[in-house]
């Protein structure tokens, strides 16, 4: 199964016995399946076939259709005349003639020449034959619209995936550096300590009760293991393939919400860099994902 994008365009062509079906389609990102599908007025019966078709291979997505046909046929293409508005216009005319004593004869050319007198009317054969016309066209521009989407799908999946490794890389460097926290504030609190009581023993219970709490409310490791977690599910995912816009979109919105929750315990400054550093690449992840069926 293959990564594919929602943004996609492909265009299809069928000619057969003078007449010529050409279909295009447009898709772009869309949090629903979204198909709208232009067709001769003639030939609407035909959009339950087509939508149908294209749910089979799309489920996410603006889809936009556009169906051309045009024929040469004299078979699909009737003349018809208006007798009563011929009729009509030629009362009037000769109404015309004798009110204003006109010798001009009135002639075959003159009527015809008036609006809807004689009409063009193109008309289609039944349903089945139809779709047999229109079905090569629209399985050409499927497909390679198709290949559009899983094309740009492989350059997002792999734009995420060097995303992961820099997040994981950042979250190394944050795990190195958690550890230190405790120890700086040991020690930052002995040194306060000493300034306040001068040549006094310290309380070493109040003193680790005191480092105790500290420790608690700024313990990132929960949060960095449940981040590791959501990387490797990223990885899973985005290598399983197939239709997983949602999945991702989810996981991404859990990585933000840890990383968030990391800067709010930071009390270090390249813990704070860090965290900074992983929500600007989870927030690029997430603009990519919005793109992915």
């Amino acid at each position: 199964m293959m990564i594919r994008s929602m943004t996609g365009f492909g265009r299809g062509e069928y000619n057969k016995d003078q007449r010529k079906f050409t279909v295009e389609i447009r898709t772009v990102n869309h949090r629903y399946g979204d198909i709208n599908i232009k067709l001769p007025k003639t030939m609407v019966s035909l959009e339950e076939n087509i939508r149908n078709y294209i749910k089979e291979k799309i489920t996410r997505g603006k889809i936009d259709i556009y169906v051309g046909f045009e024929s040469y046929s004299k078979e699909d293409i009737e003349l018809k005349l208006n007798t009563a508005l011929a009729d009509i216009y030629t009362d009037k005319l000769n109404e015309i003639k004798q009110r204003y004593k006109i010798s001009d004869d009135i002639t075959l050319s003159l009527v015809a020449k008036f609006p809807d007198v004689i009409t063009v009317e193109h008309t289609v054969g039944n349903k089945e034959w139809l779709w047999d016309l229109l079905q090569p066209a629209l399985y050409d521009a499927l497909n390679e619209c198709m290949s559009m989407r899983e094309k740009e799908g492989t350059l997002l999946k792999n734009n995420i995936l060097n995303k992961l490794v820099i997040i994981q890389e950042t979250l190394n460097k944050i795990k190195k550096q958690a550890p230190l926290v405790v120890l700086e504030y040991r020690q930052k609190l002995e040194n306060r300590l000493k300034e306040l009581i001068h040549d006094q023993d310290i309380d070493d219970s109040r003193l680790a009760t005191e480092i105790a709490l500290f420790a608690d409310r700024c313990s990132i490791d929960e949060e960095i293991v449940r981040l590791e977690s959501h990387i490797l599910q990223m990885n899973d995912i985005l290598n399983t393939g197939d239709i997983v816009g949602r999945k991702l979109d989810f996981l991404a919105q859990e990585m933000n919400r840890e990383a968030n929750t990391i800067a709010s315990k930071a009390n270090n400054i390249l813990i704070t860099k860090g965290a900074i550093d992983l929500k600007n690449e989870i927030e690029k992840i997430r603009e990519q994902i919005q793109n992915i069926e």
